[in-house]
């Protein structure tokens, strides 16, 4: 189970009322099976029988049966031992979810989402119970009762929603480079000048010098990472921008890790909050219901001047709290703000056929209500690439060049999978995901893809 189909099933909680709770198998990998011929030395303490005693103990070997932890294919044997388990109990599994399993019955369902041997039990009250007693019948299980910390994710159940956040991993982040007593910032990255030469996350120069290994410049990435691909949308394109530079870091780079770590000060106990349907509010554009799936798309044309590269980014939400993000930077190089915005839609269309295709599964499994035939939207501030996907390639001097795999958005559109659809740029909130933004615009963006801090909820 990755972190995209763990907050999806956040959201599905909070859409359909439903309980959760986390279970943890005792050693996991002891149960699989092997399926090939494995030999290991005699392990002390395990006595030889008498009649070789006179042979040296090297000698030996045992041939083991099951797995043990440290074999490399533990994990699979495992995941093949319990899959095989539920699948002949009446769950159903699926190549787009693998590790998502899901059973209905004429009163409810139940939903195991497995992590190694963590396993976050979804459903009505009464499968959930009847779950839980089937995974103790075969293995021994830890109940944790409801789920309050998951993948290093904190989870606050409130009456209004539920909240995910790392604050605690925030604050242990912030103690270890030294930067919890700092003072705190706006936003996570100064506002970039259009001088290539004066821009702060240039690449080193001739005449700077890479910082030393006490400045741990990839423990810092690294961690930044994890914070941004978890539960920290906001902080995704300044980590993207730094994590290129990680060959040859310079005391600019460093000071650009500072500028996120202020940040991080002032919005420790920040996360993301699926709110229930009665206490959403008003509707923003775009969101027809709590758990209807909206994507935006956008580019940074030229966001790295130094390589002739742009930025791609989208974000897709349900109930206006974000569940998928991506800020990254092309692979190609782009001719112009049109070929770039296609680019960066064609990545979001890709994503968005993925997260369809894996709703889909799971509500109507779960038979909850679902329209496969509704199309997705995505919103795109381009007024010509949205004619494009709308119409086609177009071969011309201004496109001959262009790619046709990138109008793989119009052939999605054409069979009303998704539906293109214009939007200002100044509510298009993928602008997060491809430039620095001023403070105003910046907590615009993040207030309105459901980031929201502990202390102000109620």
């Amino acid at each position: 189970m990755d972190v995209i189909t763990f907050r999806y099933l956040i959201s599905l909680v909070v859409s359909e009322k439903l309980n959760m709770q986390l279970m943890d198998v005792v050693t996991a990998y002891l149960y699989g099976d092997l399926d090939t011929e494995i030999y290991m030395k005699v392990p002390e303490g395990l006595k030889l029988p008498e009649s070789s005693s006179s042979r040296p103990r090297n000698t030996f070997s045992i041939k083991l049966r099951r797995s043990l932890y440290g074999l490399k294919q533990s994990g699979r044997m495992w995941y093949n031992r319990l899959s095989e388990y539920l699948i002949g109990l009446g769950y159903v599994n699926n190549d787009l979810c693998p590790c998502v399993f899901i059973k209905k019955s004429t009163s409810g369902y139940a939903i195991i989402a497995v992590y190694v041997d963590d396993m976050n039990l979804i459903g009505t009250s009464k499968e959930l119970i009847e779950t839980a007693e089937i995974l103790k019948k075969e293995f021994e299980m830890k109940d944790l009762g409801k789920t309050r910390y998951c993948l290093g994710l904190q989870i606050e159940h409130r009456k209004d929603g539920i909240l995910v956040h790392q604050s605690n991993y925030t604050q242990k982040v912030l103690r270890r480079f030294s930067h919890h007593d700092v003072k705190s910032s706006p936003t996570p990255m100064i506002v970039r000048t259009l001088d290539i030469n004066k821009d702060p996350f240039r690449p080193k120069g001739d005449d700077e010098e890479i910082l030393s290994p006490e400045c741990s410049y990839l423990g810092a990435i690294g961690a930044l990472l994890y914070l941004a691909q978890c539960t920290r949308p906001d902080i995704s394109f300044a980590v993207n921008c730094l994590a290129r530079h990680s060959i040859a870091p310079t005391r600019r780079h460093w000071n650009g890790i500072k500028d996120i770590f202020r940040y991080l000060k002032g919005t420790t106990d920040m996360g993301l909050f699926y709110p229930y349907a009665s206490s959403s509010g008003s509707t923003p554009l775009g969101t027809r219901n709590n758990a209807t799936l909206v994507g935006y798309a956008d580019a940074g044309y030229l966001s790295d001047p130094h390589k002739g590269r742009s930025q791609s980014g989208y974000v897709f939400t349900i109930g206006n709290t974000a569940i998928s993000w991506r800020s990254r930077k092309q692979t190609l190089v782009a001719t112009s703000t049109n070929h770039s915005e296609l680019i960066a839609l064609y990545e979001a269309t890709r994503e968005c056929v993925w997260l369809q295709a894996f709703i889909g599964h799971i509500r109507s499994t779960c038979e909850l209500s679902h329209d496969p035939d509704e199309p997705i939207v995505i919103y795109e501030d381009n007024t010509a690439v949205i004619d494009q996907a709308k119409h086609g390639y177009i071969k011309g001097d201004a496109t001959k060049h262009i790619s046709p795999k990138l109008f793989f958005t119009h052939q999605q559109q054409e069979h009303q999978k998704i539906e293109v659809k214009h939007i200002g740029s100044e509510s298009n909130h993928a602008d997060l995901f491809t430039k620095s933004l001023p403070k105003y615009s910046f907590q615009k963006h993040v207030k309105a893809i459901g980031l929201r801090k502990l202390s102000e909820l109620p």
